[in-house]
């Protein structure tokens, strides 16, 4: 029997190419070997704050979006963000990572750059309301969780 087929996922190189060339969001970024960082500005509404962005991007690995300004922490007041993997610096939590949503045949451009935008969106609610109106499941925020949390990650 033949392993099934398995398309290849966009290298880094790729991913940098297309950030530089088919990106609404704008930006600049970084490509080194097998990875890359951008760098982009992103407002969720009209009336809403510009937020600097960080994303990192290494093959074989899962991107992540950091917010670099302003400081979401001082924005929350001291309150626990939510929806983070990480309070500092505030790593977003913009897909589950063993769920499929994203995978490294997807672009970055379609993918991380949109979702982190609407994240903001629902982080502007959250400062208002009090409640988390983004959906998905939220990752632990307390030592004890984080066990539970890795191990659901590696299925």
């Amino acid at each position: 029997m033949r392993p099934a087929y398995r398309p290849a996922g966009l290298s880094a190189a790729q991913q940098y190419l297309i950030l530089r060339t088919a990106n609404s969001f704008g930006g600049h970024g970084r490509l080194s070997r097998g990875s890359l960082v951008w760098f982009y500005s992103a407002r969720p509404s009209a009336i809403s704050r510009l937020y600097e962005m960080e994303l990192n991007f290494q093959q074989g690995e899962f991107p992540q979006v950091i917010v670099r300004a302003p400081d979401l922490n001082v924005l929350a007041g001291g309150k626990d963000l939510p929806h983070v993997y990480a309070q500092e610096p505030p790593r977003l939590c913009l897909f589950l990572p063993w769920t499929g949503e994203w995978n490294s045949q997807r672009t970055l451009v379609e993918t991380m750059l949109p979702w982190s935008v609407l994240w903001l969106y629902y982080f502007e609610t959250w400062l208002r309301s009090g409640e988390w109106t983004g959906g998905g499941m939220h990752p632990p925020t307390s030592p004890e969780k984080e066990e539970s949390w890795q191990s659901m990650a590696a299925v």
